[in-house]
């Protein structure tokens, strides 16, 4: 089952728990005007978020599909929301657009927006920052929403396990636990640490956003910038150069 939690207004929390992976894939529907919904999920998983959208709103009427990175859990069912929701654009940077995302994904091309450039869907306002390599890939990139300053975190701040929707707690600890068990198996370098890891992260720090929007894990509310200035120091401990 994928359960649905409004974790802000308007905002809303779609989840649902893979035991086998000991891993929760999260997505997070924005209603507005222009509903935008991040991470599409697995290809697998289309049926229940589609059914965990509509909880909320017609489905059909998603009009901006986000995502960090070109990976199946980001936008693996991208073709399935553009043949259900006619309007269905995907958003992303340009290199996610013109590497991957229009020639294996999209039945519609996708709007690539530069670094800082904005997207108004009604009442939120979306702000694109270029993020090559964090957590992963060229083309990655994450949303800030301005208006409740939601950083939409894609795999930073990954709590591997099954956890609550929403927490204002310490999750420092999970993630240390998470890097340092995914660092000793065979998916280690994961998020690679290099001389621009920690000036982007600073730059997120600097948002100070009020909720981390978590792709694997609870969603964080209150001291936003505190718990990724934390999470650099993990990250910076355990994958950093020795």
């Amino acid at each position: 089952m994928t359960s649905v939690t409004e974790v802000a207004p308007d905002l809303f929390r779609l989840c649902t728990w893979i035991p086998e992976a000991d891993l929760q894939f999260c997505q997070f529907l924005v209603r507005d005007d222009e509903p935008l919904l991040y991470h599409t999920g697995m290809k697998g998983l289309f049926p229940l978020v589609r059914d965990a959208v509509a909880q909320v709103l017609d489905p059909k009427t998603v009009r901006w599909i986000g995502f960090s990175h070109f990976e199946d859990d980001e936008c693996g069912s991208l073709r399935e929301w553009q043949e259900l929701a006619p309007q269905a654009t995907p958003v992303c940077s340009f290199v996610g657009k013109v590497v991957s995302v229009d020639g294996y994904a999209a039945l519609r091309p996708a709007r690539a927006m530069e670094d800082g450039e904005v997207l108004l869907t009604g009442k939120h306002r979306f702000r694109l920052l270029r993020t090559p390599h964090l957590p992963h890939c060229w083309e990655a990139s994450l949303l800030f929403e301005e208006t409740q300053r939601t950083l939409f975190c894609s795999d930073l701040v990954h709590q591997g396990g099954e956890h609550e929707a929403v927490t204002s707690a310490d999750v420092t600890g999970r993630v240390a636990k998470t890097l340092r068990e995914y660092e000793a198996g065979p998916f280690a370098s994961y998020v690679p640490w290099t001389a621009k890891t920690r000036p982007m992260l600073e730059r997120l720090v600097a948002l100070e956003p009020r909720t981390l929007a978590i792709m694997h894990g609870s969603t964080v509310t209150g001291d936003g910038a505190r718990t990724l200035r934390d999470v650099t120091s993990v990250m910076e401990e355990i994958l950093g150069p020795r």
